[in-house]
């Protein structure tokens, strides 16, 4: 039988019983309703009139006479026994004659049959009280035998259809966990020719052809896990791979080789277990242990020696999310690491800058020298000069100052590229700082009529940073803000305190900063394409060094057209 079917009928047969039960019920009441009205309406009627027909029978006065002849009306007009109407004449017949000749010996006659007439409505209500307790009786067996039998074909329901329904869907619930879990040999067994046969018979025909399609991908799973892991190993790169729960799960030769453990010491291994001894996993877990993305920050390269020769190499951390199939969230399945050698590169980049070095401190000297012969030649003691004459040396100036500059900047990149950043941290003023910095570009700044203005807090605490460095960035963020700024504007330069920080900002009203640039502002080298100005774009690259070498942040805001506000922010 169909599951449809099996409802239906359950449903239907529970609906007739209600309809059964609801007739018989109401009939009985009704019949209940009529023998109790019978009793009420018709003989307790006649037994109220014949009380006060009798009570006005012992008053004999004007109302009394009224009283009893409007009684005996209402009786005429409710006879309902057997002989009670011939009586009642009767009772009119005495009631005229007392009236009519005042005959007081009807008296009797009257009262007399006023208590037949009660009497026969006694026996009346007494006969009428035992049908209607029969009928009770009967009303009450019907509805208990009508309510017991709705109750247990109910009950008989209620325990076999939910099972019947609800059995089979926990028992397919159960396979389809297993063929969830690859348990491929799940099968289940409804001996049914409804809609859960049918459906077990597709059920197992597909776990049927499951379990054939996983013993025929086996071979060809396992060829393929051996040519990844051929390729794994035939990687130059250490390559380590990690599961979920921080097991190693694969190595490569070149990972074994410069952790110095054996495979067997590291796979399936628990990473957390073999960093306690073997720093080089300590350390290249160490982003993973913290909960910390290996993207936050690039970190440095490791130094490792191999083959007795100091090497480079840079972290590279992935982690492997998948979306399991009939799921939509992403799901963490593991981290792969890759160390990539980078030893060639980084002594190339130390050849670089000490070429660099090398050629600025060389450089660094000789147009000093230059600077100290022209303003030698400026000085109208040794001669005068006329005016081609100064103009040349006004251009020599300008050169060996740029020159000066630049040598400068590269002293100071290769100050930054070999980390030997030499700070000097002691409590200062932010206040002198920004003296120092406004007066060193006072200059620059007249020259185009520029104002500086300077707006700081009434009390400022003092910042433990390096003055001169300090004083090198905001000279250099104001000379910037100079060169992209229009004649005759205005430049504000503000000191802050917000909670342990002291923030300093350089606000311009120049041509700002393209949006696609923005990012870029402050890479070594990058200067904005189709700029007039000069420079090597190492300036702001430097400030940046210098700031977080300091502990503390630049960051810049800028609207294209409008101006830009560089804002430095350091510990106090």
């Amino acid at each position: 039988m169909r599951i449809k079917t099996k409802l239906f009928l359950a449903i239907g047969l529970l609906f007739i019983l209600i309809l059964f039960l609801a007739v018989v019920g109401t009939l009985n009441i009704n019949r209940l309703k009529s023998e109790t009205e019978n009793i009420l309406m018709a003989n307790y009627n006649s037994l109220e009139y014949g009380r006060n027909m009798l009570k006005a029978l012992d008053e004999l006065d004007t109302n009394a006479m009224a009283s009893l002849g409007e009684n005996l009306r209402k009786q005429e007009e409710n006879i309902t026994e057997v002989g009670e109407a011939e009586i009642t004449r009767q009772l009119r017949a005495d009631l005229n004659r007392l009236i009519n000749s005042g005959d007081s010996t009807v008296i009797n006659s009257l009262r007399n049959n006023i208590y037949l007439i009660m009497d026969m409505n006694m026996q009346a209500i007494q006969r009428k009280t035992e049908v209607a307790t029969s009928a009770a009786k009967t009303a009450t067996l019907w509805i208990a035998f009508s309510g017991t039998l709705c109750f247990l074909i109910s009950f008989v329901m209620l325990i076999n259809l939910p099972s019947n329904i609800a059995d089979p869907i926990k028992e397919l619930t159960e396979s389809i966990k297993e063929i969830a879990n690859e348990n491929y040999k799940e099968r289940v067994h409804f001996e049914t020719h409804d809609e859960f046969g049918e459906l077990a018979q597709s059920f197992n025909t597909m776990a049927e052809k499951l379990e054939n399609y996983n013993s025929s991908s086996l071979a060809r799973l396992m060829n393929e896990k051996k040519r990844i892991e051929t390729l794994i190993n035939n990687m130059h790169d250490p390559v380590i791979g990690l599961d979920e729960d921080m097991r190693i799960i694969f190595a490569n030769d070149q990972a074994v080789k410069i952790t110095g453990a054996t495979l067997d010491e590291m796979i399936g291994k628990d990473a957390k277990n073999l960093a306690l001894r073997n720093d080089l996993i300590r350390s290249l877990i160490r982003d993973l242990q913290n909960g910390h993305s290996a993207e936050e920050k690039k970190p440095e390269p490791f130094k490792i020696f191999l083959d007795g020769k100091e090497g480079y190499f840079d972290k590279e951390m992935l982690h492997i999310e998948i979306v399991p199939a009939g799921e939509q969230d992403k799901k963490l399945i593991g981290h792969v690491i890759i160390l990539n050698n980078v030893t060639e590169y980084r002594e190339l980049d130390f050849a670089k800058t000490n070429f660099i070095a090398t050629v600025s401190h060389e450089f660094k000297t000789p147009i000093s020298s230059i600077k100290m012969s022209v303003q030698l030649l400026e000085n109208e003691q040794i001669g005068s000069l006329n005016a081609e004459q100064k103009n040349l040396l006004e251009n020599i100036k300008d050169d060996a100052v740029r020159l000066l500059k630049i040598t400068t900047e590269l002293l100071n990149m290769t100050q930054v590229e070999s980390g030997n950043i030499q700070l000097s941290l002691l409590p200062v003023d932010p206040k002198e700082i920004v003296a120092q910095a406004v007066e060193a570009t006072k200059v620059q700044a007249d020259q185009k009529h520029i104002t500086l203005e300077v707006q700081s807090m009434a009390r400022v605490p003092k910042i433990n940073a390096d003055l001169d460095k300090t004083a090198w960035v905001l000279i250099n963020l104001i000379s910037n803000a100079i060169r992209y700024s229009h004649e005759n504007s205005v430049i504000n330069i503000n000191i802050e305190a917000h909670d342990n920080d002291v923030i300093f900002s350089v606000k311009d009203q120049g041509q700002g900063i393209d949006p696609q640039y923005k990012g870029k502002i402050f890479d070594r080298y990058f200067r904005i394409p189709g700029t007039k100005r000069e420079g090597t774009g190492l300036g702001l690259a430097i400030c940046k060094e210098f700031i977080e070498a300091q502990g503390g942040t630049i960051t810049v805001e800028s609207e294209y057209g409008v101006g830009s506000t560089f804002t430095v922010s350091l510990k106090s």
